[in-house]
């Protein structure tokens, strides 16, 4: 067994201090009503000194935990340690108020069902595992109810039985559920991140271009300035002066920079007529020749049914988008792969096929989620994390474009 993978050694999962805090200030909260409107008001008999005495130690964890601990999060470790204090607590008060058959006993599975959503699935197992011989335990070791065993009247054992296999039924179902929905929406954030990211980095790319442009007309009048200085220097110094090659040298460098910022600033009004209109041809053919410099597969576009021949403003989005996906088709093609565009009156379409295995049976109905793993043997060897396809298809459905996978 990969400790290293149960525990998520790698990650950093905590609790949130605050969170916690408030959640056991209303356990502790309920516990202190339950057992004073029970003894006081509903006049049963228990132990409430000891019952008090247990609250006591709680009310001092928890006041530890909101004052001398000053970090926002708790660790795994950390946090689970309280997790199984306030299970034990719990339980010692279920013990002094007739065991298994307190109806509160179904609070006893709640330690696990929050270390299910916060922390490691190791910790949750510790704690479900702990939480089941408790109950056990319980089940046999207990003082009276209060207001029923001291009547000589007792809870039918098969009923009993049926009570605590539901407990037992409902702890490993939250938790379940509670492993699932956090690790699946840690995962989705994590890929929504890497999706910021690349949109960042495309924005920052396009950027640049703006900038440079920015820059070479600013550099333009300095350099100009530097270059008749440079040149009047050399006319009073005259020819045979020992500086009249430096400065030859700095006037010629002076023009080559007001060459490149001229190609700069040329550069970049091209690109920005460019950015304004574009058509899906011209952006595939684009796309198609970054491939054409690393692969030596066949790139083809077909346009036959390519009739109304949209024009669209260009974006980070749906370059990266399309890359992937064509990039996708590259690496699993044997040798060719086909675009092909149709388009109406209403509708554009992008069917992008290649010669390769395919699609795999076991992760098509999936396909598009991050971090999903094929057994298909046909693919598993270029196969990734399906990171992304889903980088890929959250991109171009934030331009309002719909994908299928067959």
């Amino acid at each position: 067994m990969n400790f290293s993978t149960l525990f998520r050694l790698g990650e950093n999962l905590n609790l949130d201090r605050r969170t916690l805090v408030y959640l056991r200030w209303i356990a502790i909260i309920g516990q202190f009503s339950a057992i004073t409107i029970v003894y006081f008001y509903l006049k049963l008999e228990f132990l409430i000194v000891y019952a008090y005495l247990i609250l006591v130690v709680g009310l001092l964890t928890n006041f530890y935990l909101q004052y001398r601990i000053k970090t926002i999060s708790i660790k795994d470790f950390n946090a689970s340690a309280f997790l199984i204090y306030d299970l034990v607590q719990l339980s010692a008060l279920l013990y002094l108020t007739g065991g298994i058959s307190n109806p509160f006993t179904i609070l006893i599975i709640v330690p696990a069902i929050v270390s299910s959503t916060f922390l490691s699935m190791g910790t949750t197992i510790i704690l479900g595992f702990l939480t089941i011989i408790l109950l056990f335990g319980l089940t046999f070791f207990h003082y009276p109810l209060p207001g029923i065993h001291e009547h000589s009247i007792t809870f039918p054992k098969l009923y009993l039985t049926g009570y605590i296999i539901a407990i037992i039924i409902g702890l490993v179902f939250l938790c379940y559920f509670g492993i699932r929905f956090s690790g699946e929406s840690k995962r989705r954030t994590d890929a929504i991140n890497k999706v910021q990211q690349v949109l960042a980095k495309e924005y920052e790319l396009e950027s640049l271009g703006g900038q440079a442009a920015a820059a070479a007309h600013s550099l333009g009048t300095p350099l100009a300035t530097i270059n008749v200085v440079a040149s009047e220097l050399k006319k009073d110094l005259g020819q045979n002066n020992e500086h009249s090659k430096d400065l030859e040298l700095l006037i010629s460098q002076t023009k080559r920079c007001g060459e490149i910022l001229k190609q700069i600033s040329k550069k970049k009004i091209k690109e920005d007529e460019f950015f304004s209109k574009t058509t899906i041809e011209n952006l595939l053919n684009e796309i198609i020749e970054t491939f054409k410099e690393t692969s030596s597969k066949k790139l083809i576009i077909n346009l036959d049914e390519d009739n109304q021949k949209f024009e669209f403003q260009r974006s980070p989005e749906l370059i990266y988008g399309l890359r992937n996906f064509i990039g996708n088709a590259v690496k699993f093609a044997k040798s060719t792969v086909e675009i092909k565009i149709k388009s109406n009156s209403k509708r554009l379409e992008v069917l992008i096929n290649d010669d390769g295995p395919g699609f795999p049976d076991d992760i098509k109905e999936i396909l598009g989620e991050p971090y999903i793993k094929s057994k298909s043997t046909s693919v598993n060897s270029n196969s990734g994390t399906g990171l992304g396809t889903f980088l890929g298809k959250t991109l171009l459905e934030r331009k309002s474009a719909r994908l299928s996978f067959f």
